[in-house]
């Protein structure tokens, strides 16, 4: 599980995802509302709607548990008329602006708080680290779509980042098959850097530190999460080479095709 995060980092990287998708969606033509996200069935359109409607769904509330959901019913609420890209924008900006409002008030107690979470119980600060990563992969459903830049570090991608290393056991020894005894970093080049070691003794976790890795796959950091995501074709990044590998031959390949943990 990812190592919680404190109050300024969660309202720092939050308040940078509602930035950024208002940017984004002002930049956006009649014809690039249509265009198919990388999201499987999802237009431009429809990924705004999804985490601006969420957003809407929290807007004003707090867990008093960790059994009870957020007010759904309010995306319905959010959703009526934003087939009408202009209302789409108008409500962007208002339900992101009440969200700015209730990060404002916000207290570290507020983040220990139990809470429903799509993923299980856990708390509110886990809930809205999960909300940053939601943004932080969909504005890139978006952007890599439209083949437009985005600034990939940060700590909104540094959230996101860390969800997908937070289970990394996961994605090495079930989804890459990483076998007893066996061990794997995966080189990350940037825009944020880091090795993330797997080691296997009896179950795959991740390590501080491998002297000799028996492969190490080595990629950015943005691939490396798309990948994770299923966003992106594993074999057309290969044959762009954004996607690497040495050591175990087949080991190495094994893990560039198979990060895919969620979607």
């Amino acid at each position: 599980m990812p190592k919680a995060r404190s109050l300024d980092e969660i309202r720092t990287a939050l308040e940078s995802c509602y930035a950024q998708f208002e940017a984004l969606c002002a930049g956006l033509s009649d014809d690039d509302w249509e265009v198919r996200s990388l999201c499987p069935d999802w237009n431009v359109r429809e990924v705004v709607k999804h985490v601006s409607s969420i957003e809407a769904v929290m807007a004003g509330w707090l867990p008093d548990d960790d059994k009870t959901p957020p007010p759904f019913e309010r995306a319905a609420e959010f959703l009526a008329g934003t087939d009408d890209n202009a209302v789409l924008v108008d409500k962007v900006h208002e339900v992101y602006d009440r969200r700015r409002a209730d990060l404002s008030t916000l207290t570290e107690a507020d983040l220990d708080r139990p809470s429903w979470m799509p993923v299980g119980p856990g708390t509110y600060g886990r809930f809205l680290a999960i909300r940053v990563f939601d943004f932080w992969v969909h504005e890139r459903d978006i952007t890599t779509a439209l083949g437009r830049p985005t600034e990939d570090t940060g700590i909104a991608a540094e959230l996101a980042l860390a969800e997908v290393e937070g289970s990394i056991g996961y994605i090495a020894g079930k989804k890459v098959g990483l076998p007893d005894g066996k061990s794997l970093t995966f080189r990350l080049t940037g825009p944020i850097a880091r090795d993330i070691n797997v080691a296997v003794d009896g179950r795959a976790k991740q390590v501080d530190h491998l002297d000799n890795p028996d492969a190490t796959l080595v990629t950015d950091s943005t691939t490396f999460i798309q990948l994770a995501c299923g966003r992106i074709d594993p074999q057309a990044q290969i044959d762009s080479g954004a996607v690497r590998w040495h050591g175990d031959g087949e080991l190495g390949e094994r893990a560039a095709r198979n990060l895919r943990f969620t979607m």
